[in-house]
């Protein structure tokens, strides 16, 4: 289409969230009613106006003090409803969600994706060794 930006020119792509002040690097909330989660910011022209993508990140580690509950560790599984695809597969039916995104202004939570998580025994006892 004549005159379009080209993919690789992000400038027009990413409008809404320089207009929003979120800009490439910043550390952002992605959230919706069913919860949130932190994320780094890339802003490029190779995702469509009005879409984040969002990876899966590290297992379930939530800031405390949060309600709804804010994760960490960017995990698109907070975003997304629970809703096996069928009785027999009980499988993902997807991770597409409706979300916002804002910058992030508290202190960023420590780096713990390389601790592995508490674990509980079968007295219901934590234990931090895996078995």
């Amino acid at each position: 289409m004549p005159g379009a930006p080209a993919l690789t020119d992000p400038a027009p792509l990413t409008a809404p969230l320089r207009r929003a002040g979120i800009s490439d690097g910043d550390l952002v909330r992605v959230f919706n009613d069913r919860g949130a989660c932190l994320a780094g910011a890339v802003l490029t022209g190779r995702v469509r106006p009005g879409v984040v993508r969002l990876p899966t990140g590290a297992w379930f580690d939530p800031v405390p003090g949060h309600e709804p509950p804010l994760r960490a560790h960017c995990n698109p599984n907070v975003l997304t409803a629970d809703i096996p695809s069928s009785r027999l597969s009980q499988g993902c039916v997807g991770q597409h969600a409706l979300v916002e995104v804002e910058r992030y202004e508290g202190d960023p939570p420590p780096v713990t994706v390389r601790r592995p998580p508490v674990l509980l025994d079968p007295d219901g006892a934590t234990s931090d060794r895996l078995p």
